[in-house]
Formats: C-alpha cells, sequence, structure tokens
C-alpha cells in the first residue's frame, strides 16, 4: 500500500461509519483504490443479500463455529426486530479493515530475533520453540505458507533495525534469494510503523510483526458482533500509530496546505477526530451487549446454575474437555490455535445430577499484546462472575510451564477475586500421548479429554469445590408424600435419592440444595425434619 493510500482509505473507513454527512470531504487528491479496496476485504464480515440475517464468518475463517454453544450473543441475532438504524451502523463499524494484509495466498519467510544473553534473554524456553510457536501462527491462516524459517541473534530486539548491521545484511542477502516469498513475519510484539517502511523498503515484500498477524487470526476466526467490535477496538491504537507516519509521506508527496477544503483542520485532525468517534461508537455498542450479557447472567443466578470458567493456553484442549464433560455432540473442537474467540456456555451435570454451566473463553498466547487482551476484557469479564475456574494444560507440550505462566500472569492481571484464584483446578490434559504420566503438581489432575481419561475424577473434584464455593449443603429431608414438598424440592434443589417409607407415608429425600432454597423450604414447610450426612 503506498504511502497516504492508508490514511485516505481509513478516512472513507470513518466516514462510513460515522455517516458523510458528519464530514462531507473531498479528497484533495486523486488515487486508484482498485488494489486497496480489495485489499481491504479480505476478511471483511458480510451480510447475506438484502442485508438481513446473521452476519458471515470472514473469508478464510474455514468451517463452522467450533462450540456451536449456547453463545450469548445469539438471543440478539433471535430477536430479529432490533432498530434498523443501530443494525446499520453496526454494518459500518465491522466493515472491511484498513488493516487487512493482502487478499489471496502468501509465501512467508518467519523471521525470529533471537536473544540469547543478557537481561532480555527470555526464560523458560528456547528459540526453537519460539520459532515453531510463529510458524503454527502462520499455519493457521488459510492459503499462507511458511516458506522458510530463520534464526537471527540479537542483543535489542527493541532498536530500529531488530539486528546488527552485519546480521541484518545476511538476512536482507537471504531473504531477496528466496524463491517467491511475499512476506517475512518478523516474530515480535510491535515494530513500529518507521521500521516496517524501512524494513519493507530493504527486503521488497511486505512485513507483519506479531501483533498484525494475531489480530488477524483474530479477525477471521470472529464469529458473533461482540468479538468483531472488540477487534475493531483493537486496530484503533495500530490505526494511530500509523496515522503519523503515513500523513507525513503525503504531505511529502503532494505539498502545499496541510488544511482541507478551507475547514481549518488539517487531514491529521481530521482522521484523529474521526478514530475518536468511532472508538466511542465501538465502545457503546459493546457497551450495550454487555448489558445484555449480564441479564444474562442475572437470569442464570437466579436459577442458581453454578459457573464453570475453562481457560488455557490455546489449543490446550478446552472444548474438547467440555465436550467430554457435557456430552453436547453440536461442539466441534478445531486443531488451530485461537479457534475460540466468544463465550459459550454449555450445561453439564456432575455426579450428584446437580446441573452447572461451563463456560468456554478465549485462548492465551504468550506476548499476546497488551492492546488485545485490553479489548478482549469485556468477555474476560465473564470469569470474575464464575463459581470456579479449570485450568486446562497441554501437558505434552515442551513449553507447558512457561504456557501455565502466561495463562495466570493474565488471570491476575484480570483482578479476579482471590477465592477463584485459590480454588482453582488445574488439568494435565492430553497424557495419553505420554506413557505412565504422573502429575508434578500437587492437587493436579491428569486427563485425557479425547478419550476419556480421568473424567470422573475430576467431575468429583470440580462439584467438591463447587459445593464449597456456592454454599450448597447435601442433606437428607423427611417429606410427607400426601403433601407438596417433593415436587417442590425436585422444582428447587437437586434430588440424588428418595427412599420411600410406605408404612407412614413419608419418603427420606437426599438433596443438594443451596443456602436460599432450604431457607425458603424451612419457611414454607418448618414441620419438616431434615438430616446431614
Amino acid at each position: 500500500m503506498g504511502p497516504g493510500r492508508l490514511s485516505w482509505s481509513l478516512l472513507l473507513h470513518c466516514r462510513r461509519a460515522l455517516g458523510a454527512a458528519r464530514c462531507p470531504l473531498r479528497p484533495p487528491y486523486s488515487r486508484s483504490f482498485g488494489a486497496a479496496a480489495a485489499a481491504l476485504r479480505l476478511c471483511a464480515p458480510q451480510r447475506p443479500p438484502g442485508g438481513k440475517g446473521r452476519w458471515k464468518g470472514a473469508a478464510g475463517a474455514g468451517g463452522d463455529d467450533d462450540n456451536n454453544g449456547d453463545d450469548e450473543d445469539e438471543d440478539e441475532g433471535e430477536e430479529g426486530d432490533e432498530d434498523e438504524g443501530d443494525d446499520e451502523e453496526l454494518e459500518e463499524l465491522l466493515g472491511p479493515s484498513p488493516l487487512g494484509p493482502q487478499l489471496g495466498a502468501h509465501r512467508v519467510a518467519v523471521v525470529h530475533p533471537a536473544v540469547r544473553w543478557g537481561p532480555k534473554k527470555p526464560l523458560l524456553t528456547t528459540a526453537e520453540l519460539q520459532i515453531a510457536e510463529a510458524v503454527a501462527l502462520i499455519d493457521t491462516l488459510q492459503n499462507w505458507t511458511v516458506v522458510d524459517k530463520i534464526i537471527i541473534p540479537t542483543k535489542n530486539p527493541a532498536k530500529k533495525f531488530i539486528f546488527g548491521k552485519g546480521n541484518f545484511e545476511a538476512l536482507t542477502e537471504k531473504i531477496k534469494k528466496l524463491p517467491h516469498v511475499t512476506a517475512v513475519f518478523l516474530n515480535v510484539e510491535r515494530i513500529s510503523p518507521i521500521t516496517k517502511k524501512e524494513l519493507e523498503d530493504a527486503w521488497g515484500v511486505k512485513v507483519f510483526d506479531r501483533y498484525t498477524v494475531v489480530l488477524h487470526i483474530f479477525r477471521c476466526n470472529a464469529r458473533t458482533k461482540e468479538a468483531k467490535l472488540q477487534i475493531a477496538l483493537a486496530e484503533i491504537p495500530l490505526l494511530r500509530s500509523n496515522l503519523k507516519t503515513e500523513v507525513s509521506h503525503l504531505d511529502q508527496q503532494r505539498g502545499g496546505s496541510r488544511y482541507i477544503m478551507g475547514s481549518g483542520e488539517t487531514f491529521m485532525e481530521t482522521q484523529n477526530r474521526l478514530l475518536r468517534e468511532k472508538e466511542l461508537k465501538i465502545r457503546n455498542a459493546l457497551e450495550k451487549l454487555r448489558r445484555k450479557r449480564s441479564l444474562l447472567r442475572t437470569q442464570r443466578r437466579k436459577r442458581e446454575f453454578p459457573i464453570i470458567s475453562v481457560m488455557g493456553y490455546t489449543n490446550c484442549g478446552k472444548t474438547t474437555l467440555i465436550k467430554a464433560l457435557t456430552g453436547e455432540a453440536g461442539i466441534q473442537p478445531r486443531d488451530q490455535l485461537f479457534a475460540t474467540l466468544d463465550i459459550t456456555a454449555h450445561a453439564g451435570h456432575l455426579p450428584s445430577r446437580m446441573a452447572v454451566i461451563y463456560v468456554d473463553t478465549i485462548g492465551f498466547l504468550s506476548d499476546l499484546p497488551h492492546n488485545l487482551v485490553g479489548s478482549f476484557s469485556a468477555t474476560l469479564e465473564e470469569v470474575a462472575y464464575s463459581d470456579l475456574i479449570v485450568h486446562v494444560r497441554d501437558i505434552t507440550h515442551p513449553e507447558t510451564v512457561l504456557q501455565k505462566a502466561s495463562v495466570l500472569s493474565v488471570l491476575k492481571n484480570l483482578n479476579l477475586p482471590s477465592h477463584l484464584l485459590e480454588s482453582m483446578v488445574e488439568v494435565h490434559n492430553k497424557v495419553d500421548l505420554i506413557e505412565s504420566y504422573q502429575p508434578s503438581e500437587e492437587n493436579a489432575l491428569a486427563i485425557s479429554a479425547l478419550h476419556g481419561h480421568g473424567l470422573e475424577e475430576l467431575k468429583e473434584e470440580i462439584e467438591k469445590k463447587i459445593l464449597k464455593a456456592t454454599g450448597k449443603k447435601i442433606l437428607t429431608i423427611t417429606v410427607n408424600l400426601e403433601g407438596p414438598q417433593l415436587s417442590w424440592l425436585y422444582k428447587e434443589s437437586t434430588v440424588q435419592e428418595v427412599d420411600i417409607m410406605p408404612d407412614d407415608g413419608t419418603a427420606r429425600v437426599k438433596v443438594i440444595i443451596s443456602n436460599s432454597a432450604f431457607g425458603r423450604y424451612r419457611n414454607l414447610f418448618p414441620n419438616s425434619k431434615f438430616f446431614l450426612p
């Protein structure tokens, strides 16, 4: 994309999102947008003909939703009577991204700057494992192929050209000799727009950093409106950082006044204002969805269903575990990074037949850019309202210790209640791939979600923690079979056993019951007898 093209495409994008009446501007110069427009359509969410119905996934996403669970956003789609203006506004906000990589296939050289000494040397991992994860990120994208992976040592990956002069020249020569390479994935969190442009000029191909690639994977895998809005919000800081460089090149090419049509507002000021207004619209739309999710959460609380959040590093087997625990045939796990971007809820039962809700969450990644985590805070806040967290680990992964540290670091930064972190159940998944595996961590449970190994022990542990967290009791209550007590208990508690005493027309009923329900029962039936186990 040539200098200035991103800026003007961004302006048009923001004008569509905010309404043409708000920004009656014309381009101060003429430029063809044929190639750029095609590039921006890579992962654009689309509606069916006529603008009605559910949003379709982005091009390249592939397949159906990996969960097919009760997406909490689905209720909105089922209503079908949302305000037409709100729909149109959302459609513009969720339109093509000015940051989308170019349409079509990419042949990618993956380059990892390896810090082999000094305080910035990463712990608990190696350069080989880090570049393997970078390759897995590229393999997640449809029609993107890794043509070579290159590890280059560096003292300070934060400096302008990442590498020292000699290593940079050797890397440049190697990249230029690669056959038909179209892009370089530099495995660092972020590179500045100036560094990106100079690297692209030196190598003659597009350059992507970790932020751009992960954001693109998110964009292609997003299904619900909330996920798409959160991705659009995560793009705003990147657009801002690109803006100054792009406008600077635009001024150099165009010369003359930097003001637009005598408006008293420079082109950069106009774009900054449009970005602020777009960000406000996105945050307002997310707040509306958050309130709807809060209502659903309140409804679940009224029914007193315990909530269990299943979390872990991306591709550790969370969705497979939930499918095994619930028996829900519609859940379709996918063996790829970030297959789950939306909160989905799935009903299940514990050994006592207590009904619970398992919540599937977005996976984590080491060095996940802070802005991406912040943009998904509305989704991750659901975890704070859980009764229990199950932390799933892929125990076969060579970086399993680092992955655990990454997940725990993010969870601590979410400011979760201390009791949630202290009661967390750690699960070591995929033990079928390791002969005679025994967990080294105390209280960790070894399972194979795919083959069902260890699931009964896991359910029993979850039940024990849930009873403690929710204050539910296991009681045996004597009821009169001629009265309404038994039917009330079936409705308001989990009935485990009914032992009928035909001689006196009573029954001993073993139940799991919450404190509030038990209080109501005692008020309604003050003469009933009950026994603790």
